[in-house]
Formats: C-alpha cells, structure tokens, sequence
C-alpha cells in the first residue's frame, strides 16, 4: 500500500491532472516538487495551483546554479552534441529533477515517486533510471502507462469533471509541446510531427528570426577556467549568470536555433525544434579554446568518445559508472583549457576572432612559413614514404 506520493510537478494540465488521478486512485497524500531550472514566467502559478489542488507540501526549489554548474558545464567539457545537432537540453536536466525528488520523497517520508513523461518518449526512462539510481528500492508510478486517459481530450474531460483549472491554450489540441530551462526551449508534437513542413515562426521562443535580429555584429570575450566559462567581456560571473548573459547574446543575434529529426532511445524517430542560443555559442568558444590549449591526442580522443558519451546522457545513464569513468577522463584533460575566446555574433553565425591561452601549445616559430624552428622539413620525406608502403602495395596494377 503506498503510503505518499512525490511528483514532479510542472503546473501545466497533464501533471495537473497527474495530480488529482493519483489522490483518487491512491488515495494518500500527493506531495509536488517543481524544479526551477530557469524555465521562467510558468513558474509563477506553480504553488498556488498546487495547493488549490488539495497538496500540502509543496516544493519549489530553485537549482539553476547546480543544474548549469554540476550537469551543463561538464557536459559542455566533452563539447556534447547529440546526433550532431542536439545539446541535450532536456536530457541533461532530468537527472538533477530524478535525484532531487528522491531526496525530497526521504524528507518528506514518502514511499513513491512519480512523473508525467508519456510511454512513447525518452524522458520515462531519464526520469525512473535517475529514481532507481538514487533509491534502488522506491516506487515508480508511471500515469500515461496505467491509467485509462489517452488522449489531450481525455484529459480535457478529466479537467472539467473535477474542476481542474485549464490554461486557455490548452482548450482543443495545442498545437505543440514545449520544454524549457536554461539551456535550451524544445518544442514537439501536432503541426511540427511532418518533417518537410518548415515550422512556423511563432514556434521559436528563444531566438530572433535572421531577418529580426540585430542588424549590426558584436563581439564578446569569453574566459574560461579548467574548462569552465567563468567570465564574459572580463566580467566574473556565477555558471548560471554566465548562460543567461550568453542566451541574451543568442536571443538578439538569431543563434541557436535547430530542427531535428533524432532517433529516440524507445526506438522510434521525432522531430523536434530546438533553441540553444547560450549552449551555441559556449560550445563555438570552448572548442576554439581546445585548439591550441589541447594536444593532438587529447583533441582527438575526445572527438572520438564525445558521441558515446552525448549517447549515454540522451539515453538516461548519467549516474552510470561508465559516464563517471568517461567525466573523469573528459575533466583530466581540461586542467590547461584556460584563457580567452573572441567571437563576433552576427545574424545567426558565431565566428571566432582570436584565441588566447597561458597554457598554448600553439608554436608560432614552429609553423612559420619564415622560420625553421625546430623543425627540419627533409625529415618529411621519411614520414611520407613509411606512410606510402601500405598504400602502394594495396594499389599495386
């Protein structure tokens, strides 16, 4: 017999009538926790709601310095792209919520925890890996798999029956669905589920269209630290002042917008819209940073793993040993990834500018068309023709 419930609460109409289902059908205390993870103005209605819904403990907690310094920033290291387009805006916000409604279900003494994720999405399996990881022997109730309601209309009804408040927009079929923090803004689902079809402006949330952005460039300095951005324009910042400053960047010149067609963990294909304006930029700099602060086997190992690495967080193992392993070898090389990146905005384009680094291993003298340095370029010749003998016996007529 389950004794009380700790949901994950975002105040929208599914977990809204999440909520009342689980005090009907479990007939305990429902506890909601809302993770602030910079989301915005639909944090406002949050705990009002809740407790106009019957809930007694309700939990709004404000994460955005964890969630950027302790999951975005070192998967910013690996410099993570998904499928080569998606930062994984959704993906890495799901373990923070995971583990920080275990902790919140052992305060407050409850025995279960559930979610509003569907059973056709990726986010049941980030959500209930993230649980068992922090609490091997909870209870997970997963709504969308076990009740009777299947579709946004029968969930219309539920609301009206038990007069659960209903956001205007939701009333008929929403034309999409949208996950925010402070990384990225996501949007899926209804007149965004045809791939050939362009998605209409009013989608994009967090960036200017090319024609609506600035018309004039600007240039900005980065500093980073082991890997880490820690100022902009010379100016210290906190991790999560550093992203909002960079997704006012973004939002302004046009940068970070991404349609993609991904192919999801359950093992169907989807199309999403996707706004990274901060991420966008921070990976553009940090890369540039890499390029001379990084040795050639460095660089290129890390290139090498980032996709198993980018796969391992999209598919919800980011309390695995095997992310652990993979987080340790990652930061041990970004111990000399330190100094400055110039970059220009303009129009949608993130263009670097320069690079500086105490810790360069960029040789000027070694390069140079007008110095030999150490370098004595007869020793090619050799190079080239033990490379060449495998070559030419392959090709041998």
């Amino acid at each position: 017999m389950t004794k009380k419930i700790v949901l994950a609460y975002s105040g929208g109409l599914d977990t809204s009538v999440i909520l009342k289902w689980l005090q009907l059908k479990f007939k305990c205390p429902v506890v909601t926790f809302t993770a602030d993870l910079g989301q915005g103005e639909e944090l406002k209605p949050v705990k009002k709601k809740a407790e106009s819904l019957g809930v007694k403990e309700v939990f709004v907690e404000d994460l955005r310095e964890e969630f950027v310094g302790d999951y975005v920033f070192p998967m910013f290291r690996a410099n993570t792209v998904y499928e080569g387009a998606y930062f994984l805006g959704t993906a890495i916000a799901r373990p923070l919520i995971a583990k920080k409604q275990i902790e919140i279900a052992s305060q407050v003494g409850a025995d279960a925890v559930a979610h509003g994720a569907t059973g056709k999405g990726n986010d049941q399996v980030r959500f209930e890996l993230g649980y068992y990881s922090n609490n091997p022997n909870i209870k997970v109730i997963s709504p969308w798999r076990e009740w009777e309601l299947k579709s946004r209309s029968d969930l219309i009804d539920f609301a009206e029956k038990y007069q659960i408040p209903i956001p205007k927009d939701k009333r008929g079929e929403a034309p999409f669905s949208t996950d925010a923090n402070l990384l990225h803004t996501s949007s899926e689902g209804k007149i965004l589920e045809d791939p050939w079809v362009e998605a209409p402006e009013y989608v994009y949330s967090r960036t200017k269209s090319l024609e609506n952005a600035n018309p004039d460039s600007e240039e900005i300095i980065i500093s980073f630290k082991n890997g880490d951005a820690v100022a902009i324009n010379n100016n210290s910042l906190k991790p999560h002042d550093i992203l909002t400053k960079l997704n006012t960047y973004g939002f302004n010149h046009g940068i970070g917008r991404e349609d993609i067609v991904e192919n999801r963990f359950v093992g169907m294909k989807s199309r999403g819209i996707y706004e990274t304006p901060g991420g966008t930029i921070l990976l553009k700099a940090h890369r540039a940073l890499e390029s001379i602060t990084l040795d050639r086997g460095e660089a290129h190992l890390k290139d090498e793993i980032m996709p198993k690495y980018a796969e391992i967080i999209y598919n919800g193992f980011w309390f695995s040993s095997e992310r652990l392993a993979l987080q340790n070898l990652i930061d041990s090389t970004q111990k000399n990834v330190n100094g400055d990146v110039k970059l220009k905005l303009y129009k949608g384009n993130v263009m670097v500018l320069g690079r500086r680094s105490p810790n360069s291993r960029y040789n000027k003298s070694l390069v140079s068309f007008d110095q030999e340095g150490d370098y004595d370029q007869k020793d090619a010749e050799g190079f080239i023709k033990i490379n060449s003998l495998r070559l030419k016996d392959f090709n041998k007529k």
